[in-house]
């Protein structure tokens, strides 16, 4: 892989992130060994930088990392999908540089009429539904070649809802993946099972006691989340979306925060990349994300 030229605009960090890869950089679970025999690899949320997914699990082949289950959130759960049935760096790679806005996010037209208000989302459903068969070499949860576990959130009762072997296959593979992608404000509900459900970060953005859970004997987590800073003359730029969203990115963040410092389960290799100050649908940074994806991943595996 190419060595990455860095952002665009210099990366924002806060003091707790520095002290924070510190800590899991001088941990000695460095090393495939220390993650026993069955490690999981845990993907979390963060839209299009979801993509230095891919760039990671080209370091963990690398390294000789294999993973023997994957539990993916939103666009976690979409690469993880892909990473299960057997798609790597070499198939991923160029679908990701490929990728356009028109693919993933075209507007709800009737969201801006005068009563647009009423509307379930800002962009339309079907797109997204659209691109994940496109993307999928699969049909169903009985052809991926190792165990996928993915979450929605039940938009009556709040619950975090597992789809997946060991949970609920009653559900297809695609409807799943786009319930945990379906990011309130941006994306429909979806209604399926008897519930309606959206995206799985809403509780859970990284889930490690899920992988835990599963058997796992070592975790590696790939944490592209936004994190506690970000450029608010920018947010407030782009508007009442941009300024939701951005909310949520920060409960969110503190959500995971805790998660990963209370953290005291099976071995975990906590992988930060550098992707703060980044939006959702940041087309025109694909090439970093890939990248810092690979970079990051490959530097807290070698301490």
């Amino acid at each position: 892989m190419t060595q990455s030229t860095g952002p665009r605009d210099a990366p924002l960090h806060d003091g707790a992130g520095r002290q924070e890869n510190r800590a899991t950089q001088e941990d000695p679970a460095r090393t495939s060994e220390f993650l026993g025999p069955k490690p999981w690899l845990v993907l979390g949320g963060g839209g299009l930088k979801g993509l230095a997914h891919v760039g990671g699990r080209e370091a963990l082949r690398e390294a000789g990392v294999r993973p023997v289950g994957i539990v993916g959130t939103s666009i976690g759960a979409l690469v993880g999908a892909c990473f299960a049935a057997g798609l790597g760096w070499r198939e991923l790679a160029p679908l990701a540089f490929a990728l356009e806005r028109g693919d993933i996010a075209r507007i709800n037209r009737r969201a801006l009429l005068l009563n647009g208000i009423r509307q379930e989302s800002l962009l339309l459903g079907e797109p997204l539904r659209a691109y994940i068969r496109a993307v999928l070499p699969v049909d169903g949860w009985d052809d991926l070649e190792i165990p996928l576990q993915i979450n929605a959130v039940d938009l009556e009762t709040g619950d975090t809802v597992w789809f997946g072997p060991g949970a609920d296959t009653s559900v297809s593979l695609e409807d799943a993946l786009y319930a945990s992608a379906a990011l309130p404000v941006l994306y429909p509900p979806i209604q399926v099972g008897g519930r309606t459900l959206v995206d799985g970060g809403v509780e859970f953005t990284l889930g490690l006691a899920r992988a835990e859970a599963q058997g796992a004997t070592g975790i590696v987590a790939i944490d592209v989340g936004s994190g506690k800073r970000s450029h608010p003359d920018r947010v407030r730029e782009q508007g009442l979306v941009a300024i939701h969203q951005r909310i949520f990115s920060i409960m969110a963040w503190r959500s995971r925060s805790r998660e990963v410092a209370g953290w005291d389960g099976v071995p975990l290799v906590y992988v930060r990349p550098r992707l703060d100050g980044y939006g959702t649908f940041d087309f025109h940074e694909i090439h970093y994300f890939l990248e810092e994806g690979y970079r990051a991943t490959r530097a807290s595996l070698q301490g």
